[in-house]
């Protein structure tokens, strides 16, 4: 069986982006996890409104700082791929691989230089108006997530 990729915030600021986010998760099955320093509490009322009645069925996993994320990610295994403006390579021709793990950075900065060196690939979604900077984030996270569950065969068709 194919594991699902999974969803990683670094650092979030605007709760009602996570919280769709985290809708998106439940409806999908997917893991979940946010880096702190978060820019709300995990109680704030937006995010809660965000995620509607859902929030039971995300599979949700805190992380203090990006160390004690790395720590499981190293117990699990599986690729770090950063989604970034600057990313080198466009996410629809990228190969996914079962156990990717999906790192969006916060709505105002993105991910941070030392996070995207970490990572195994960068990726940028492209968009035809050079005018526009980036896609909401939680537009991104669906964007990337439903590409790779796609391309792995786990979109329930």
């Amino acid at each position: 069986m194919i594991e699902p990729p999974k969803i990683v915030l670094v650092y979030p600021k605007i709760p009602p982006n996570t919280g769709n986010i985290a809708r998106t998760c439940a409806a999908t099955g997917t893991q979940l996890h946010l880096v702190a320093p978060l820019g709300f509490e995990i109680s704030d009322r937006y995010l809660k409104r965000a995620g509607l009645d859902y929030w039971p069925y995300v599979d949700l996993h805190l992380h203090d700082n990006l160390e004690d994320f790395y720590a499981l990610r190293e117990k699990k295994g599986g690729r770090l791929l950063g989604f970034s403006v600057s990313g080198r390579e466009n996410y629809v021709k990228f190969q996914f691989e079962g156990g990717d793990w999906l790192l969006f950075g916060s709505e105002t900065t993105g991910l941070p230089p030392e996070v995207l060196q970490a990572c195994g690939a960068t990726l940028y979604i492209p968009m035809t108006q050079k005018h526009v900077r980036s896609l909401n984030l939680s537009v991104s996270a669906a964007v990337g997530l439903f590409e790779a569950r796609r391309q792995l065969s786990l979109l329930n068709l």
